[in-house]
């Protein structure tokens, strides 16, 4: 008797989803019906030749994901990207392209202490106080003037590059957008804080770093850790399709980013800054 999934689990390869066979709820006398589902693969990520972290994503623009990874955790601030290619040593086949390597300044690398960063957004900083003291609010940008209404139209527009999201039901997508609503670059991920890792990894290949006068749109809901990487890459505004957590608003607040939501109910919110025209918002101590 053949093992037709599990072969077909072994060849997906490089493929970003999947087709399989599954069983509706609802009987309609079809039997069982294919379904594109988005694919799960690790990546480790490496710096300087030191294994910093791994991390599952879908497959594509992986070293985008390494670069924008690095940048995120604080693991290259100024340092240039010298070179990204799978694996330092050996074939990239032998690891089934799993393993990418970025090069910058010697000695950069750091040893994280955990092995993989989980879907629900950790960061590696111990609290939001020692992040609110790395980090500068944002200047004033073009993103950061941009009247809700023209930020509310970009909900639209962002999930219109998000396709894999919309043919499988899984995954995120963030989308970088410049002052005039102009696509510059859009990601997805299974890991929303991978897609975004990928925009900033593209910027920074690109040489468009930091991204001030940039916003970003993101699929899913926004936590802290994902104003966080907005904030460290100097996105002015974060646009999402889900509602955030009252800690991603403080954050958002207290970096002077503009945080826009449209989880539905209310239609579009702004809940950073504070108040309309209020200006950059006073550092608080509660966020």
């Amino acid at each position: 008797m053949s093992r037709p999934d599990t072969a077909r689990v072994r060849l997906v390869g490089r493929r970003r989803t999947e087709t399989l066979l599954v069983t509706p709820v609802v009987d309609t006398g079809g039997g069982r019906i294919p379904v594109e589902v988005l694919v799960e693969a690790p990546l480790a990520i490496e710096l300087d030749g030191v294994r910093v972290a791994t991390t599952q994503r879908t497959p594509g623009h992986d070293f985008e994901l390494a670069v924008g990874w690095c940048v995120s955790e604080g693991l290259l601030d100024d340092a240039p990207v010298r070179d990204v290619r799978y694996c330092a040593t050996g074939s990239a086949l032998e690891t089934g392209f799993n393993v990418v390597t970025v090069s910058s300044s010697p000695g950069r690398a750091t040893v994280l202490s955990r092995s993989s960063r989980p879907s629900s957004g950790h960061w590696r900083t111990a609290s939001v106080e020692e992040i609110v003291a790395a980090l500068q609010p944002l200047e004033p940008s073009i993103a950061t003037a941009l009247p809700p209404a023209a930020l509310a139209a970009w909900v639209p527009l962002g999930m219109a590059q998000v396709a894999e999201r919309a043919t499988t039901g899984a995954g995120d997508g963030a989308v970088a957008l410049d002052g005039q609503g102009r696509v510059v670059v859009a990601r997805e991920d299974v890991d929303q804080a991978n897609a975004i890792d990928k925009v900033i990894g593209r910027l920074v290949l690109d040489g468009a770093w930091p991204a001030s006068g940039l916003a970003l749109f993101i699929s899913g809901r926004p936590t802290a850790s994902v104003v966080h990487q907005v904030w460290r890459a100097g996105c002015g505004a974060l646009v999402a399709l889900g509602a955030p957590t009252a800690q991603a608003v403080h954050l958002a607040r207290t970096g002077g980013l503009t945080l826009l939501s449209a989880p539905g109910d209310h239609g579009p919110v702004v809940y950073a800054p504070e108040r309309l025209g209020a200006g950059v918002p006073v550092r608080s101590t509660d966020a």
